[in-house]
Formats: structure tokens, sequence, C-alpha cells
């Protein structure tokens, strides 16, 4: 790889690269499914997880391979949640 190619290298979207760190250095806890919505991108699911005694809320779009088994994230539902160890805010749905 020359120096150039440093330089023309694509940045990879900050979602995707967000997804890939906590997917790499992520903590997981256990949370549970709030409620949904049904939105034209997906399935919008609002999930709850407490760390250290906090209490956090996030909400997710579902992929369609998620959708696959709508029980897994229907309300009230546990569920992994994968989050940040330095921003314990920042979470994903295993």
């Amino acid at each position: 790889m020359g120096i150039f190619d440093i330089f023309t290298r694509k940045k990879e979207e900050p979602e995707k690269a967000r997804r890939r760190y906590l997917m790499e250095r992520g903590r997981v806890t256990e949370g549970t499914i709030l409620d949904s919505q049904t939105l034209p991108q997906g399935e919008l699911v609002f999930y709850a997880y407490s760390v250290q005694g906090v209490d956090f809320e996030s909400s997710e779009v579902l992929t369609k391979d998620r959708l696959k088994d709508p029980l897994k994230y229907a309300p009230g539902a546990k569920v992994s949640v994968r989050y940040d160890p330095k921003n314990h805010g920042n979470s994903i749905l295993e």
C-alpha cells in the first residue's frame, strides 16, 4: 500500500463504524424491549437496560433478518444489549 492509497481510501460510514466498534469492544448486559413502532425504514424497537445501577433507554431499527422472529423483539421480551464501556449510553441490540 502506497502513500497515495491512504488518502484515496473510502471512509467507513459512521453507523457501520459504531456498530463494528461495539461488536469488537462492547460489553453485554440484559435489556428489555419497551415498545415498537413501524416505520418506512423498518421496525423501530425501544429498549431499556441498566449498567452499574444507571438506567438507559435507546432504540434501533431492526434488520429484515431480525424480523424473522418477531416474538424475540415483542414488548416485554428480554434481549442482550451490547454497550460501550466508556459511554454506557452508546448501545446496540445483539
